[in-house]
């Protein structure tokens, strides 16, 4: 465990690092001592200094959702980041690869919350009963810490690397096997990837389900109009100026990220 001055440090060296767009070496080699509960308090630390600033959170996302990747990481769940209003992107307005350190794209089924989750005891038909529309997603992560060598407590503590997102349109989730979602991410007529809504979690609503379970240990909450970004059906994609990114969903459409 890390003492409150070492987790205020760890905050601000990523704080910096993502101010100057120049990132830092992974904060386990800093700290070696660092825990999974460490990570989450330093991101809670610095999400809380935004939001001081005059950020909103605007709802959470889900990292670490697949098996594959819980095994790259030596873990055996997710983890969490938050979403601020301020990492909004939109369909309409390329947004500047200089903004960011080493951006990619995912892609993901998000849920906007029609109504508050509860938080122990959270289950897939509370999720189902609370959503009011799923809406295809592209998430821009990002990682503060150079060349992406990041361990689970790094990319915890980096807000679970998340960086921006942008939705499409809805639809109710009750009209749709969420499982059996197909997405391809494709640019300049190229598929880049593909996947299924099973590849997380065998459901994404088992994710939102995890997700709001595990938050309130940490004394947050999934509220009525936040956005919960489940986990990436696809493999991550690295973003490059000049470059159109489309998610295209069956029975949900498109959503697209351009970057200059």
């Amino acid at each position: 465990m890390l003492t409150d001055p070492q987790r205020q440090h760890a905050a601000q060296i990523l704080r910096d690092a993502e101010l100057r767009r120049s990132p830092v070496g992974p904060l386990t080699g800093t700290f070696p001592e660092i825990g999974t509960d460490d990570a989450y308090e330093i991101q809670l630390v610095n999400i809380r200094h935004r939001v001081a600033a005059g950020a909103e959170v605007r709802g959470h996302k889900v990292g670490l959702s697949s098996p594959v990747m819980q095994r790259m990481m030596g873990v055996d769940e997710p983890d969490y980041g938050h979403l601020l209003d301020d990492m909004e992107l939109s369909q309409d307005r390329p947004v500047p690869v200089s903004r960011y350190c080493s951006p990619r794209v995912e892609v993901e089924v998000g849920f906007v919350l029609g109504a508050d989750l509860p938080g122990e005891g959270c289950t897939t038909a509370d999720v189902l009963a609370a959503t009011d529309r799923v809406v295809p997603a592209l998430e821009l992560i990002d990682s503060r810490i150079r060349d992406w060598r990041i361990s689970i407590a790094d990319t915890i503590a980096d807000n679970a690397s998340s960086a921006g997102f942008v939705i499409g349109e809805g639809r109710d989730p009750r009209e749709l096997d969420l499982k059996a979602i197909e997405a391809r991410l494709t640019s300049g007529g190229e598929l880049l990837a593909e996947g299924r809504g099973d590849a997380v979690l065998g459901d994404p609503a088992v994710s939102v389900a995890w997700l709001a379970r595990t938050v309130a240990r940490f004394g947050v909450s999934l509220k009525k109009g936040h956005l919960v970004l489940p986990g990436s059906c696809t493999r991550a994609v690295d973003v490059a100026a000049g470059a159109t990114f489309t998610a295209d969903f069956t029975g949900l459409g498109p959503v697209s990220l351009s970057f200059t």
